[in-house]
């Protein structure tokens, strides 16, 4: 099913009439105003001749960004878009060719127009591609066609810019035929594995079938030719056929009373050749060639309808499917049928009504997700976000302009996924958050163990930044170079995924006892110190987190088996039983006055029934900090464990509907006064940007001191801070030392 590409009126000089070409548009879609519309053809046409070398593979003289965007206004009429979407189209090449620039579109047709090319631009990227494949690349799961698909998808926030460059590939895929074979094959290529399916998964049939045929027929030229002869031998044949098949169904329907539309569905060849493949048969078995469609407005007409088929011609029982009675997983409802109609030549026939017919073509249930070849995993964002576009189109009647509609929904889809270009081209998915060290494992367990530094499309970034996609990731390695525990510290922002942080605690583990239990104890006493906190038994720290040995815990510690948090709180733990009222403690949590809050006398809160007796287990011993879960026993109350116990986790199925969701308790915390005390080199902003973190933190303020040296620059802010556990005091120190220009943040002891 190939269109010939438009032929625009002209002036007796070959100019393009504008006014001619916008009478024909306004009959096909509704403008109220075409002045925008004109002035955009006016500035494209103006574009066009000015002196500039086209930047796209397949431009030719026969194809300029003036005509291009003319068809690709046509080409959108047909999926009835408003006019600043047609304007956007109009003058889209122009801008890509660098002819235009999106601040002159700006300031002259204003910001949404503008906002719809720069959409489309940044679709553009995947032109940059060097070889998409459907191989699996990196250990992902998915093919790198299909990565690039998702990729397409996140990157559009208007259904518009989808449309828009949709229209602009199905231009240059048309404009081909005339360029030379190397050029023909990469577009081709390019729109076969990656537009056509996108066209298809938004259920824009017309364009979808236009460039499978076009692409395949430059792609199998020999096949494609070879089924094209068949369908023009019959052509004639079978068009008469059709219409013997139609004028009886009119006819019968109408006697009825049946209201119908009823329409020969001609299958286009790349569909043909699928099937032949796909079920190894000839063209001669492929039955739905010859088919027919009718459309009728109530539910009952669909039976009534396949009630008058079904007399009028014999059924073949295995090609009948009820999917109205028995909808698809998708909602899809239509009714299929095969009969063997005059002459003995089989007919594939589809009822259903306008309201279905409309949902299967625009509607979430478009065609793809029940006749597609890629797995629909469902529940997962890149299916939500395709599922938001698909409602978009089918609403686009009834928001009118949509520009709020846009506005309001865009957001309402949250991307756990994100797909990013290795240097080379590659398109890495990872989770929302990912930094560069999650790239970098990704990539090769070498390339993150020897990481000292990253760039995004050229420019340095700091190994904690956040990656988006479309971002093109470079990784600086360092020969000899290893993971740095720091990397380790959820505090600190450098590892977002969890299969990078198992990696970096596999190669500490890797590290011999002795070289760990020195970094542990490093730690240890660095945290320690950094804190202010003494006088506490290590022996009894070790033990209390189920190590019978100081050095095992130090040890454990180093190898990443242990966090430092869940040392701290076993610190905690042990000078907290010194409180006493109206004393000060001499162990090292505060300095200050303990200011006591009401304690519901339970250290554990149980999500949704309140407070319940609860235990911690014996076999895992959990300790504040821990990820927990909680067990529901028969007379003990909830026994609390810790998530990786493994109790928990090799727990028979029958018993696993008795775990229940619990967390460390928060209310019934009291908090105690901390002193902290910043050193660092003065810069503006940085007080702002320290209460900033103190705010995120939800930690209240107490008192806060500064002084600034002039003759050194350098800047000392003393401040009381509020603070319920010391891994929260741990955190809020890492967060502080973060900052630009901070030299030192430590606990500030009094006495």
């Amino acid at each position: 099913m190939v269109q010939v590409r438009a032929i625009h009126p002209t002036h007796a000089d070959g100019n393009i009439d504008i006014q001619a070409w916008l009478a024909g548009l306004q009959s096909q879609v509704e403008l109220a105003d075409t002045t925008r519309l004109q002035k955009a053809c006016e500035w494209a046409q103006e574009a066009r001749d000015r002196a500039s070398e086209s930047l796209d593979v397949w431009a030719t003289q026969d194809v300029d960004c003036f005509r291009t965007g003319l068809e690709m206004a046509e080409i959108l009429t047909t999926l009835q878009v408003n006019e600043e979407t047609l304007v956007a189209a109009v003058l889209y090449r122009a801008v890509r060719e660098e002819k235009l620039t999106l601040k002159e579109v700006k300031e002259t047709f204003g910001p949404i127009v503008s906002q719809l090319i720069d959409g489309v631009l940044q679709m553009a990227a995947i032109s940059n591609l060097q070889s998409p494949t459907r191989d699996s690349i990196l250990g992902q799961s998915d093919g790198q066609l299909t990565n690039v698909r998702k990729m397409l998808v996140s990157l559009v926030d208007d259904v518009r810019v989808a449309l828009i460059k949709l229209a602009e590939r199905t231009c240059a895929i048309r404009a081909v035929k005339n360029v030379d074979r190397k050029k023909r094959y990469l577009v081709s290529r390019e729109v076969f594995d990656v537009y056509a399916p996108l066209a298809h998964r938004l259920g824009i049939g017309a364009i979808k079938w236009e460039l499978e045929d076009l692409s395949f027929r430059y792609l199998q030229p020999n096949a494609y030719k070879e089924i094209a002869a068949f369908l023009d031998e019959r052509r004639m044949d079978r068009q008469d056929y059709i219409e013997r098949v139609l004028g009886s169904l009119t006819e019968q329907l109408s006697n009825a009373g049946i209201e119908s539309d009823i329409m020969g569905r001609a299958k286009h060849i790349y569909s043909i050749w699928r099937k032949m493949q796909r079920k190894n048969i000839e063209f001669s078995q492929v039955y739905d060639v010859r088919a027919v469609r009718i459309l009728v407005p109530e539910l009952t007409d669909c039976y009534t309808a396949l009630g008058i088929v079904h007399g009028l011609w014999r059924n073949i029982p295995q090609e009948f499917d009820d999917y109205i009675a028995t909808p698809k997983e998708n909602g899809y409802r239509s009714l299929h049928t095969a009969v063997i109609g005059p002459e003995g030549k089989v007919v594939e026939i589809q009822i259903r009504t306008f309201a279905m017919h409309d949902e299967a073509e625009l509607g979430v249930c478009a065609h793809w997700l029940y006749k597609g070849t890629d797995i629909n995993s469902t529940g997962n964002s890149y299916d939500d976000k395709l599922a938001w576009l698909r409602q978009v189109l089918e609403w686009h009647d009834e928001v009118g302009d949509g520009t709020e509609f846009v506005t309001q929904v865009k957001g309402d889809v949250a991307q756990d996924r994100i797909y990013v270009f290795t240097p080379d081209g590659h398109v890495v998915d990872l989770p929302n958050g990912a930094t560069p060290i999650d790239f970098a494992y990704r990539v090769h367990t070498q390339v993150g163990n020897t990481c000292r530094g990253a760039k995004i499309h050229g420019r340095i970034v700091p190994l904690t930044y956040s990656l988006q996609t479309g971002d093109q990731v470079s990784i600086m390695t360092s020969k000899g170079g290893a993971p740095s525990r720091d990397w380790m510290n959820p505090n600190l922002g450098y590892v977002h995924a969890g299969r990078t942080r198992a990696k970096i605690g596999h190669y500490f583990k890797q590290l011999d006892k002795d070289k760990n239990a020195i970094a542990g104890r490093h730690l240890v006493e660095r945290e320690m110190r950094r804190m202010a906190i003494t006088g506490v038994d290590y022996q009894q720290i070790a033990i209390a987190i189920n190590f019978k040995q100081v050095d095992d815990m130090y040890a454990a510690l180093g190898a990443g088996d242990v966090r430092l948090a869940q040392v701290i709180n076993a610190a905690q733990h042990q000078v907290e039983p010194s409180l006493k009222p109206k004393k000060q403690l001499d162990l090292g949590l505060l300095t200050n006055k303990p200011k006591p809050k009401p304690n519901s006398g339970s250290d554990v809160q149980i999500a949704g029934v309140g407070n319940l007796l609860t235990t911690m287990a014996s076999c895992c011993m959990p300790v504040p900090g821990d990820p927990i879960t909680g067990f529901v026993t028969l007379n003990r109350g909830v026994s609390v464990h810790r998530q990786d116990c493994l109790n928990i986790m090799n727990m028979a199925e029958q018993d696993r509907q008795r775990i229940i969701e619990v967390d460390w308790s928060s209310s019934s915390e009291r908090t105690y006064p901390v002193d902290i005390f910043i050193e660092a080199i003065d810069r503006s902003g940085l007080l702002s940007e320290v209460i900033i973190v103190l705010g995120n933190e939800n930690v209240n303020l107490g008192n806060i001191t500064t002084n600034v040296d002039k003759k050194t620059h350098s800047a000392t802010i003393s401040m009381t801070i509020d603070i319920p556990r010391l891994d929260l005091l741990g955190r809020i120190l890492d967060k502080i030392s973060q900052l630009p220009n901070v030299l030192d943040v430590r606990r500030q002891k009094n006495g």
